[in-house]
């Protein structure tokens, strides 16, 4: 109850929170084999391996059995309470050949299953094949970001890296972000393998290039605690 309580704290105030040993070696080694055998899909993007994948909720029924497992509902309801649901899995790895810089950014768009235009929800955009949408802060306000690490993740290896106090500010003009690096102090996520950051999508963050040649591979999970408005759906939810 000490750590729940830690993590909501953290999550509430600081917008994240670090949760070390949530999957264990062996529930770890599953998952990758399981992302292996996904194959080249077109939501699948490949520059020398696998290393992203966009609609992991619909191609892995190991991800979402993990998105709905107790583990991971036990870091969620005490932040969004007991009705929530996931919305969005995808699956980051920063290999050689794939070793990007993220610039800082919040998170503020959603993926839903069809084009409907509701005042305050744009402008819309396609990934990998999945519409799009940019929502009122209110919805991301109800959201929650769980990133678990397949591979230990530190600063040698593109950890993400945030602006702690910074998601509750709404959405951020880009112009804005220079001053909040001055005044806001930058925190390293450093999390071991199986470890879990807990965060909100208006917190913002960035990552640099790895150092150290190697996998850091993540299962990014989305979760909200809200429906969408007006006839507008999540990706997630059933047609």
């Amino acid at each position: 109850m000490i750590a729940q309580t830690s993590n909501e704290n953290g999550v509430q105030t600081d917008g994240f929170a670090i949760v070390e040993d949530v999957l264990s070696r062996e529930k770890v080694d599953d998952l990758l084999h399981a992302l292996q055998r996904i194959g080249d899909t077109g939501s699948v993007r490949k520059r020398g391996g696998i290393f992203a994948v966009r609609n992991l909720l619909d191609v892995s029924a190991e991800v979402r059995e993990l998105a709905d497992s107790d583990a991971v509902r036990a870091l969620i309801e005490p932040i969004l309470g007991a009705h929530f649901f996931p919305v969005r899995g995808i699956l980051f790895d920063k290999i050689p050949d794939a070793n990007w810089k993220v610039p800082w950014h919040q998170d503020v768009t959603i993926a839903v299953r069809e084009r409907v235009e509701v005042d305050g929800f744009g402008p819309w955009s396609m990934k990998a094949d999945v519409l799009h949408v940019q929502p009122p802060a209110a919805i991301l306000e109800h959201m929650l970001t769980v990133r678990l690490h397949l591979d230990p993740c530190g600063e040698e290896n593109g950890a993400l890296r945030v602006l702690p106090g910074s998601h509750t500010r709404g959405k951020i003009p880009e112009e804005e972000i220079p001053a909040l690096r001055v005044s806001l102090p930058e925190e390293v996520c450093a999390v071991g393998l199986g470890g879990a950051l807990l965060m909100r999508p208006l917190l913002l963050h960035a990552s640099s290039p790895a150092r150290v040649p190697g996998h850091r591979r993540v299962v990014h999970l989305d979760f909200a605690s809200v429906a969408l408005p007006a006839g507008l759906q999540w990706l997630s939810e059933a047609p």
